[in-house]
């Protein structure tokens, strides 16, 4: 296995935007950094499990039932809306804020199971850096471990910046104009998918 470009792999498509990271520095600037942390750790705790999982027989399964990741597919879209809605539509002076909750560890955890850019990240890392030399169980808990230490950086810069952002936007029209600004990037981030839901239907 190429452990070098495995990890450039991860810090490439874990630091680059996503649902994840937009999702991330939202939180950033409405809760701050230490009421962040557990969605943060839920992102990279659920995200190598789900390396696992595909490594280790879900994989096999979506080989042989296609038509569940067609069904998968239309859910995340859908919940990503919906917490696009959410990050629009959220308090934005400080009384209502306090009464709003951020993103909870099982939340995000479960959210990579839906989230389109984690299947094809994992999808592909999975191809790409596996083979049929050595023991394959291996390689599988040896991708999900790069993407637990490496990804994890790359998740709390996005908080950092959302954080930094915290301080800059300091007014309620700011905040409203942040939220909208995050929340069209989520959807922008549905159209590959979209896609691939509109070609599964043709």
């Amino acid at each position: 296995m190429n452990y070098l470009s495995l990890i450039v792999f991860t810090l490439a498509t874990c630091g680059t935007p996503g649902p994840n990271n937009t999702l991330v520095m939202a939180s950033g600037v409405s809760f701050g950094f230490r009421r962040s942390i557990p969605g943060v750790v839920g992102i990279n705790t659920g995200f190598p499990i789900m390396v696992i999982l595909i490594g280790f027989g879900l994989g096999g399964f979506l080989e042989r039932w296609p038509v569940a990741l067609d069904v998968l597919r239309p859910i995340g879209a859908a919940y990503l809306l919906y917490l696009a809605y959410q990050i629009a539509t959220a308090p934005v002076d400080d009384l209502e804020a306090e009464a709003t909750k951020p993103l909870t560890f099982t939340k995000t955890a479960l959210f990579q199971f839906v989230n389109p850019k984690a299947w094809v990240m994992i999808v592909g890392a999975l191809v790409i850096y596996t083979s049929t030399d050595g023991s394959f169980g291996w390689q599988v808990l040896a991708v999900a471990l790069v993407f637990l230490v490496f990804g994890t950086p790359c998740t709390v810069a996005w908080l950092l910046m959302g954080v930094g952002l915290r301080r800059v936007i300091s007014k309620p029209a700011q905040f409203r104009i942040f939220n909208v600004v995050m929340a069209v990037t989520l959807v922008l981030s549905l159209i590959p998918i979209l896609f691939e839901i509109r070609d599964s239907l043709a």
